[in-house]
């Protein structure tokens, strides 16, 4: 008995000072986070959720910000988590077209409109493809993930995306 009051003692101490708490129940200040970096791209990875059917699917999502970052994309990629992706903000809003040069990993390329709703989806588009994929009208963004996900989750035009 005296061993389990110790060893609970022992680790209500760690918690506090791991937690950043202090016995006389001051909550520690939160200290400012770096954001997240893709540690292949370099890029912003930021959260991005998928409303759909009255459920919420999260992604973890890099960002292409600039021209130069937009144009290489996920080319040469071998390989992407289940909940992860790229979106390409687009700002201004404009109907872009992309394609699979140099893409080796199939990909869901969801074109999402002004109002954040999903247009289409170009759904497993072909690696090394050169055909361009089309938005159905002016895009705010476009996410890409694996191909066939979007299928899977059932993840359709109309849901809202939020990033």
């Amino acid at each position: 008995m005296r061993l389990n009051k110790a060893f609970t003692a022992a680790a209500a101490t760690f918690l506090m000072i791991v937690g950043g708490c202090s016995q006389g129940g001051q909550e520690a200040v939160a200290k400012p986070t770096a954001p997240l970096v893709h540690p292949i791209s370099g890029l912003e990875v930021v959260p991005l959720i998928v409303k759909s059917q009255g459920k919420v699917h999260k992604f973890s999502v890099e960002v292409a910000k600039t021209e130069e970052e937009q144009a290489k994309g996920l080319m040469f990629r071998t390989e992407m988590g289940p909940d992860e992706g790229m979106i390409f903000p687009e700002d201004p809003p404009r109907r872009p077209a992309f394609w699979m040069r140099n893409t080796v990993i199939p990909l869901d390329i969801i074109f999402i409109g002004t109002d954040h709703r999903i247009l289409n989806i170009a759904a497993n588009a072909v690696p090394y493809d050169e055909t361009p994929l089309p938005a159905a009208g002016m895009a705010s963004g476009v996410l890409e993930l694996n191909g066939g996900r979007a299928a899977e989750l059932g993840i359709k035009p109309g849901d809202k995306v939020e990033w």
